[in-house]
């Protein structure tokens, strides 16, 4: 077993006794009652990347078998093949990017969470005639959860791709859009048709049992301008729509999902500013050394910056995405070689799990990859190995 797997081991510190969660004493259960956390009280776990959202550089050779190239996109994909030859490559790529085995072997090193990202043209009633999406992604959705609950994993879903995009030209968001569109009263409402979507999925679909936490946005603009608009009305909406649906299915309230923003110091403001109730709330911090300026880029200053990270602006938090990667212009350099450094790595994660886990606990970014760079893929820790 590599070495991130003994640190998952060894850092295993506390019972459900110091509740990891807004009230003190609220247990990590499945919606059938199970306990999921009674070794840790921490999230510790990976994000299943490019599984329902591809970002083409994670996987570039899965993205050119489909057909996608030139693309930039998932839009641009299915704009570029038509809509049935874009289904059925998709519909390959989401039966075999993540498998059970993968599940299997989550939870041999350790783990106990995964994220999973999703765009919201997985609900297809809310795609737009001027948009082009791949379809039929449900089925597959609920097959991994299916897995991952039968393992005993905790299951966090990100509304990761917005409707009109929350952020411009990144494919994370199934869109290379010039400008986000996503701040409007009318993509406002198809988050919020999606959410009470989710939802209901949560509470009435037995594979989705162990979904504890939904995500109304992953990584909004950082520009108060448009981000005031989505902390003072979409925020507010998104809890009391997605209440209404655990009141409308008599959901007792110690069952409650835990609803999920980004937290302050993402750059979008206070999540909470208008908000009134903080009941089972719980904010995502998304943590890259890689493109922080401020940091010296040194293997002495990552890992004391790391090392004495605060990661606190809201609370409970969570990291909800990170990684071991560096900047671009040497990351491939002596010095930062991941063949040939990786007692360095290691000691950087390790510098990395202590911190996040002062608060919440992580999920790494991401699970697999087709980079040959452990640095990117918690599935190549084994390179750890002492």
């Amino acid at each position: 077993m590599g070495i991130v797997a003994n640190l998952a081991a060894l850092t295993t510190l506390a019972s459900l006794a110091t509740a990891w969660l807004p009230e003190d004493n609220k247990s990590i259960n499945s919606t059938d009652g199970t306990n999921l956390f009674e070794s840790s009280s921490k999230i510790r776990g990976v994000n299943l990347g490019t599984q329902f959202i591809f970002e083409p550089w994670i996987a570039q050779n899965a993205w050119s078998s489909m057909g996608c190239k030139e693309q930039a996109s998932e839009f641009d994909c299915v704009s570029s093949l038509g809509q049935d030859a874009a289904d059925s490559a998709f519909a390959k790529h989401w039966d075999s990017w993540t498998t059970q085995d993968d599940i299997a072997e989550i939870v041999s090193y350790g783990l106990n969470t995964i994220r999973i990202p999703v765009g919201y043209w997985m609900l297809e009633e809310l795609v737009d005639e001027s948009e082009h999406f791949p379809r039929g992604g449900l089925e597959y959705l609920k097959k991994i959860c299916g897995w991952a609950s039968d393992a005993g994993l905790y299951i966090i879903v990100d509304l990761h791709g917005a409707p009109g995009a929350q952020t411009p030209s990144n494919a994370f968001t199934g869109q290379n859009a010039a400008k986000p569109g996503f701040y409007s009263g009318y993509n406002y409402e198809r988050a919020l048709k999606w959410l009470d979507w989710m939802v209901e999925l949560v509470y009435t679909v037995d594979e989705m049992r162990n979904v504890g936490m939904v995500e109304v946005v992953n990584e909004p603009v950082q520009d108060d301008g448009m981000a005031s608009s989505m902390r003072e009305k979409y925020y507010p909406q998104a809890v009391e729509r997605i209440r209404a649906v655990e009141k409308r299915l008599n959901i007792n309230e110690n069952d409650y999902l835990h609803i999920q923003m980004m937290d302050e110091s993402w750059g979008s403001g206070n999540p909470n500013e208008y908000l009134d109730d903080l009941t089972y709330m719980a904010y995502d911090d998304h943590r890259y050394l890689k493109w922080d300026t401020s940091v010296d880029v040194s293997h002495e200053s990552y890992i004391s910056t790391s090392c004495g990270d605060k990661r606190d602006s809201n609370s409970p938090n969570i990291v909800g995405e990170w990684s071991l990667a560096v900047p671009d212009d040497v990351e491939q350099s002596s010095d930062w070689d991941p063949s040939s450094n990786t007692e360095f790595y290691a000691k950087w994660f390790a510098a990395q799990v202590h911190s996040y886990e002062k608060q919440q606990g992580w999920v790494f970014w991401t699970w697999k990859a087709q980079l040959d760079d452990y640095r990117w893929s918690y599935q190549g820790e084994y390179l750890f190995s002492s």
